[in-house]
């Protein structure tokens, strides 16, 4: 009875599965945005790098690669399911991005420094509960976060002070901003290496979010 089915219809091809489309993995390009881009505004924040015009590559990196690159590494992120980093790099993207608009206008908009004080602190709150849920990521992405919370707590504390500056909160600021895009640069260069070379040569502490860690005796397959 069998072949007699099979033979009614032999003009039908067989049925073939669709092929899950490839994604490749954003995080890196959404890490060396946010990396260089960072590394750059914090030089500047130390105050290393005394040019009056420094700003201007700042400004750019801000606009397309600390912000236009790191969002659709953040909308990828939406499409593979990952929440932390979606929510990471869109984020930050709109941070750059907000920055671009907002360095030109300030010097035209009068005494800002409470303001822009609320603003860094905020972002101080963001981060910090970033890396909280960065315990469940990688080691190299909680540096990262941890940094960078530090980073804003105290470019805060610059912005609400008042009188000429630039003032030593801002340049220890700006230290930790320097520490925190090396973080980011190593996780994206661990990223990148690690999956083109099908090993792990720079280890980045990476653990899977929401499962607990195995016991001493128990291996992961």
């Amino acid at each position: 009875m069998n072949e007699d089915m099979r033979s009614l219809h032999p003009e039908q091809p067989p049925v073939v599965e669709p092929r899950p489309a490839a994604w490749g993995d954003p995080a890196p390009l959404g890490l060396a945005g946010f990396a260089l881009t960072t590394l750059m505004f914090s030089i500047i924040n130390t105050n290393l790098l005394k040019e009056p015009g420094a700003i201007v590559p700042v400004l750019g990196l801000a606009a397309f690669y600390g912000g236009l690159a790191q969002f659709a590494a953040g909308l990828f992120e939406f499409r593979r399911g990952n929440s932390f980093g979606a929510t990471m790099f869109v984020s930050y993207a709109a941070f750059w991005l907000s920055y671009w608009w907002v360095a030109p206008r300030l010097p035209l908009a009068g005494d800002t420094h409470n303001a822009v004080g609320l603003f860094l602190l905020g972002w101080a709150v963001f981060t910090a509960f970033m890396s909280v849920a960065a315990l469940r990521v990688s080691l190299a992405v909680l540096a990262m976060l941890a940094l960078l919370t530090l980073t804003y707590v105290f470019l805060a504390i610059a912005s609400f002070q008042t009188g000429v500056g630039p003032h030593v909160t801002t340049q220890v600021g700006g230290w930790f901003g320097i520490l925190a895009g090396l973080a980011a640069w190593y996780a994206a260069a661990a990223t990148v290496i690690n999956e083109a070379h099908g090993r792990t040569l720079l280890p980045a502490g990476t653990r899977r979010p929401g499962v607990p860690p195995p016991a001493r005796d128990e291996r992961v397959v």
